[in-house]
This record gives C-alpha cells, sequence and structure tokens, in this order.
C-alpha cells in the first residue's frame, strides 16, 4: 500500500467514491471526458486552473488536496490541538517511518471503535474482578466437589470447571485479535487490485492457463500461442517483424512447458 498518492489515483479515487463514470462526471462539471480521462491516466496530463477549480468545487476539496498537497479534503485548518496528540505521536507521524494513510485507515474502520473500547477496558483492569470473581467461585465449586468424591479430579464435568476459568489476558488477547483481523482484512480488500499489491495468479501462471486453453480450440496453435504470448507480456504482436517472429517461435521449441504441454511447433509436411 503506497504511502502517498498520485493526483491521477486521488482525482480517480474521488470519482469513483462519488460513482460516477467519466461520462457521467464530464456531464456535471462541464469538463470534456478525454481530458478528465487523461487527468487520470499515468501520462498525466497538467490540469489548467479552470477544470482545478471545477473540480475542487464539484468534490468540495481544496485545490491543495486535488494535487495531493495535503490529505486533508474537509479539515483544511484544524488546530493540533484539537487532535489532542501527544508530541511522540506528533513526531511519528512526521518522521515518515510509519505509513500514515494505512494508519488513517485503520483508524476510521467501523470495527476500530470496538477494538480500542476493548483495548481501554484491558488497559484500565475494569474487567479483572468480575473475571476473578468469576474464577473463584468455579475453583470452589470444584474443590467442594472433589471433597466428597476425590476420585472425580479427571471426569468431564470437572473438566468442564477447568475449562470455564478464563484468564484475563487470554480473554482480551482473543476478543482483541478478531477485530484487529477483521480490520485488516477490509482493508487488504479494498486495496486487492492496487498495483502495488501482490496478485494471486502470476504472469507464468495465466500464460499457462491461456496454454491449455489453446490446446483444446481449433486453429494454427503456433500462431495462436505466440499471439498469446505478447498479450500476457504486453507485446504489440501486429507490430513485431517478421524476423522477431520467428525468433519467438523457435525459442518456444526449446521450452520444457511447451513439450509437457504437448504442443508441436513443427509444420506437418503435405
Amino acid at each position: 500500500m503506497k504511502t502517498h498518492l498520485t493526483i491521477q489515483e486521488r482525482l480517480k479515487d474521488l470519482r469513483k467514491e462519488h460513482g460516477l463514470s467519466l461520462e457521467e462526471l464530464a456531464g456535471l462539471t462541464d469538463i470534456s471526458k478525454s481530458a478528465l480521462g487523461s487527468y487520470e491516466t499515468d501520462d498525466y496530463k497538467e490540469i489548467n486552473h479552470g477544470s482545478l477549480l471545477k473540480l475542487a468545487h464539484f468534490y468540495k476539496v481544496s485545490t491543495d488536496y486535488l494535487l495531493c498537497l495535503t490529505d486533508n479534503g474537509l479539515h483544511t485548518n484544524a488546530e493540533l490541538s484539537e487532535l489532542h496528540l501527544s508530541d511522540e505521536m506528533v513526531e511519528l507521524l512526521k518522521s515518515g517511518r510509519i505509513n500514515n494513510r494505512l494508519l488513517c485507515e485503520i483508524a476510521t474502520n467501523e470495527k476500530f471503535e470496538r477494538l480500542m473500547a476493548d483495548a481501554e477496558i484491558y488497559v484500565d483492569g475494569i474487567a479483572t474482578m468480575r473475571l476473578r470473581d468469576l474464577n473463584s467461585s468455579l475453583e470452589a465449586a470444584r474443590a467442594m466437589i472433589l471433597e466428597d468424591n476425590p476420585d472425580a479430579a479427571g471426569d468431564r464435568f470437572m473438566q468442564t470447571l477447568d475449562a470455564g476459568q478464563i484468564e484475563e489476558e487470554d480473554f482480551f488477547c482473543h476478543i482483541t485479535h478478531k477485530s484487529w483481523d477483521a480490520i485488516l482484512r477490509d482493508i487488504r480488500k479494498v486495496h486487492e487490485k492496487d498495483v502495488e499489491s501482490a496478485t494471486e495468479a502470476t504472469t507464468a501462471n495465466d500464460l499457462v492457463k491461456k496454454v491449455r486453453r489453446i490446446m483444446q480450440s481449433p486453429g494454427d496453435k503456433t500462431e495462436q500461442f505466440t499471439q498469446v504470448f505478447c498479450q500476457v507480456f504486453q507485446l504489440q504482436y501486429q507490430k513485431l517483424a517478421d524476423n522477431e517472429k520467428t525468433i519467438l517461435k523457435n525459442l518456444f521449441k526449446k521450452s520444457p512447458l511447451i513439450k509437457t504441454l504437448g504442443m508441436n511447433f513443427r509444420r506437418r509436411r503435405r
């Protein structure tokens, strides 16, 4: 997950947050669809002053926010004292040692308040006495039973009394862990299609799947495979010179993968 967004990413995120297509945004802002699209592409086109002001007004954010000069779209003039941050926290946020963007997404997740409430209960020891009282009651019941039935120490009922005793740290580690895991899963889901996120499928796996489909289809398999290879590795097949295509096919003949799949690159004699 990136520490900072680019202008292109911010504009694209804002549009998606509003559930708009480029065409719909163009109609609402009187900025052409092609211009809006160019603002969101990697080969970024500089935004003219008028478009910048229109987009800032439409999204109700500052121009600095659009240009990624700040991460505060709404609270642009918030006083530091209003945030109730310690000096240590301010220093940490300014240091660049952690991903502040990720920290913000964790803290604004809907499950974070529950995590903080459970953490505060543990830190302040609010539930300590209740858990101790519960464990003491179970231990007292166990002792009374053993006094009358010394041989019952290992039976199912006595084991149930043992299992019913809960250590405070074990209990709070369990419930906070559940909230923490859920928060991280939520954030991972949101960012699973980000460019920097690892994908489950590798380029090699994708190529193998497409080759297997070629094996089950009619037509010139050599030609199909060469085209698929170029597609997977983002080569423009039609723009390759004839000698480049020949080189590729000659290399494929030497591949153990091709032999394993049973693809024959030799032309049949007529």
